[in-house]
């Protein structure tokens, strides 16, 4: 299946006022267009719909995304079904337990406690902000939106993004370890890039499509963890073999 018969294609124009509600990032050193949406319609070809990010609701996403910082996905699933068990996936019922309770039922995820912090700030921000309503927090404009969550205790820009992307459907890119480790092996970032100059890369170069950012990004996550491995990669084995440069193509 063609990734263009689900997706928008680079002839697409943004929605009419979707420029005014794009974050402010730093003008990157573009690639030509075609380079990105060709790495796209490879993956794409190869591995097909990834239904990432997975979650049952948008605040369990939520909940995902603060609890996968610096761990694995495994650790996170086993954390969020003991919240589920619980019957705690909700904004109300995160608010009202205790932190100690709160942090050992999240234990599996590592770092329980500064997580249950983390989880106590955003749905505390949610009630001040918002009401408590995560329909009203994701009608707001993007960019503020951004700027509200990253000044939330223990949101950063990736965590942010994720949040922004995957509950709320707002166009934006989420870099990832994996983003940058096929970046830079591609030479599509070199220089140590930050993080907002390579989410600026895919934003200003992609038509604003939370549905293109969506499936792209998971299939990052699947290249990175099956084939861009920080060691030993599987390079022989990738859809992206074909673009890698001649250098690193040539290396055993």
């Amino acid at each position: 299946m063609s990734a263009h018969c689900v997706l928008p294609s680079l002839e697409q124009s943004a929605p009419p006022g979707a420029n005014a509600l794009r974050p402010q990032v730093p003008t990157p050193v573009l690639q030509p267009p075609h380079v990105l949406q060709s790495y796209y319609d490879a993956l794409f070809r190869a591995h097909g719909p990834q239904h990432w990010w997975p979650g049952r609701t948008r605040f369990e996403v939520i909940v995902g995304a603060i609890l996968t910082q610096n761990t694995s996905w495994s650790n996170v699933e086993r954390a969020i079904r003991n919240l589920r068990s619980e019957k705690l996936l909700s904004p109300v019922a995160i608010e009202r337990i205790s932190p100690a309770r709160l942090a050992r039922l999240i234990r599996s995820s590592g770092y329980f406690r500064q997580k249950a912090r983390k989880l106590k700030a955003f749905v505390h921000f949610l009630r001040d902000t918002h009401q408590g309503s995560l329909t009203k927090m994701f009608r707001t404009p993007t960019a503020v939106l951004r700027e509200q969550l990253l000044a939330v205790h223990g949101i950063g820009p990736e965590t942010a993004d994720s949040i922004l992307l995957y509950a709320g459907k707002h166009p934006v890119f989420v870099v990832d370890a994996y983003t940058r480790r096929i970046l830079e092996r591609h030479h599509l970032a070199p220089g140590k890039r930050s993080y907002e100059e390579i989410r600026a890369l895919f934003e200003q170069t992609l038509p604003p499509s939370a549905a293109l950012f969506n499936e792209y990004h998971g299939l990052i996550v699947r290249t990175g963890k099956d084939f861009c491995r920080a060691r030993a990669p599987l390079c022989e084995n990738c859809a992206l073999k074909p673009f890698l440069p001649p250098s690193l193509e040539a290396a055993p």
